[in-house]
């Protein structure tokens, strides 16, 4: 059984430096990207993760735990893979109307530079997890090591590879499909959130997985938290909570790094949703001004957008009152607020509805052999549909509901309880997003209780 991390604070005091690995340039072009122009690597030069006691040529390298720093494979043969594969006009029209909302990332978009550095770097930093796959659970040391793989102009680092390659297997994810979806194999695709916050949302060419920048501070707490986080998800396989898939850092020209998150999307597949909300469970600046009728935009909406509706989740909703609850408990416990309840609808067909529909998924899952009576009374089983992504589905009479709790890095620290004073001077009789975790948590559930059926 893994050992969790310190509590905040010093958890957080003790989670790996995250940026204190020294970088060193690599005889690589990648300049056609930063340009916009893709990717066009040098012939011939491929990097390898150097094994125990061996030395790769033009190559350094720290044993783990610490910092690792090593060439980066070229993604050109995964490229020419994943072209060779592209389907038919039919589908990529088809491909093309479930995006309507998302903005393809092609030459001449300013971040397209970014993103084709971010595909580079993805494929080369995976190719080191498809070569050295995880024997078993993760070690401190997995879950402090940083590698940095580096391009010509660019560098990007991997935070907590080992133990994020191993969450990754642990859910399923076959590397090779999680390194074509990131790979340089299509654009990735920009979405425009009504979050408040500074940070760029992306999706993968098949809308699969989720990138989003983090703060250097957001990134320490993730990782401080992180071997909780695989405990909690152990314990419950079917947890509401993100799968986090990766933390990585991108610096270009040697600049400063820009850090930034991967993880399983919620609204996945995207195919026939027709609303989506962002549910904190209060009042102040939860209100978006929906699209009008017919705008191909999608919007994330808010609390005050749902009032009058209602999750009809029939026999299901024991089960989800029960996670959320569990869920909800565990962040608290990391002294953690200002989460998201994501939730999307989508209408079923009449085949999709009814009990021989669906399939049972028993979530008793072992870690090392046999689990204690307490963690099997622990566990909760759920009715899920068969789908790609049933972790975040959850099936109702009429209606199916993609669910997950996301953002889990604020700390109720100093600056939030500042915050927490003076909306509380401001607000008086409004409800708002900072409180403390106890009273977030508690009112989260209650909102999802009040809004279920």
């Amino acid at each position: 059984m893994l050992q969790p991390r310190g509590r905040d604070p010093q958890a957080i005091a003790n989670a790996p430096r995250v940026d204190s690995v020294q970088l060193r340039s690599a005889p690589r072009d990648w300049s056609a990207a930063r340009q916009g122009r893709g990717l066009t690597p040098a012939a011939g030069q491929r990097g390898t993760r150097p094994k125990p006691g061996e030395a790769a040529a033009g190559a350094m390298a720290a044993p783990s735990p610490g910092p690792r720093e090593v060439l980066a494979p070229s993604p050109e043969a995964g490229c020419k893979a994943v072209t060779s594969s592209r389907r038919g006009l039919l589908w990529r029209l088809r491909d093309k109307q479930s995006r309507l909302g998302l903005f393809e990332i092609s030459p001449g978009h300013e971040l397209h530079g970014m993103t084709c550095m971010m595909q580079a770097g993805l494929w080369a930093a995976t190719q080191v997890s498809m070569d050295h796959p995880p024997t078993g659970p993760p070690s401190q040391d997995d879950f402090s090591e940083v590698l940095t793989q580096v391009h010509e102009g660019f560098e990007l680092g991997t935070l907590a590879g080992p133990a994020f390659a191993w969450l990754r297997r642990s859910l399923g994810l076959a590397e090779e499909d999680y390194q074509a979806a990131l790979g340089p194999g299509g654009p990735y695709l920009q979405f425009l959130s009504t979050s408040k916050s500074k940070a760029s949302f992306f999706l993968s060419h098949d809308q699969r997985f989720f990138l989003k920048t983090q703060g250097r501070r957001e990134v320490q707490v993730l990782l401080a938290h992180l071997p909780r986080y695989v405990q909690h998800l152990q314990r419950h396989p079917h947890s509401l909570l993100a799968r986090l898939l990766g933390v990585h850092s991108l610096r270009v020209d040697r600049g400063k790094k820009t850090y930034f998150i991967i993880m399983q999307s919620v609204f996945y597949p995207a195919g026939r949703i027709s609303e989506r909300y962002d549910i904190k469970g209060c009042e102040v600046s939860r209100w978006v001004e929906p699209a009008p009728e017919g705008s191909p935009l999608v919007l994330v909406l808010k609390d005050l957008n749902f009032q009058g509706k209602t999750i009809n989740l029939g026999p299901q909703r024991s089960w989800f009152l029960r996670q959320m609850e569990l869920d909800t408990t565990f962040l608290r416990e990391l002294n953690v607020l200002d989460y998201s309840l994501l939730m999307a609808f989508q209408c079923l067909h009449e085949d999709e509805r009814g009990p021989g529909s669906s399939l049972i998924f028993r979530t008793a899952r072992s870690v090392e052999g046999a689990q204690s009576p307490e963690e099997s009374e622990a566990q909760n089983r759920r009715l899920l549909p068969d789908t790609p992504n049933a972790l975040h589905i959850l099936d109702g009479p009429e209606q199916r509901y993609f669910l997950g709790v996301v953002d889990l890095a604020t700390v109720y620290g100093l600056r939030k309880r500042l915050e927490h004073l003076w909306k509380t001077l401001r607000y008086p009789s409004r409800t708002f997003s900072t409180v403390s975790p106890a009273r977030y948590a508690r009112r989260l559930c209650q909102w999802v209780e009040a809004h279920t059926e």
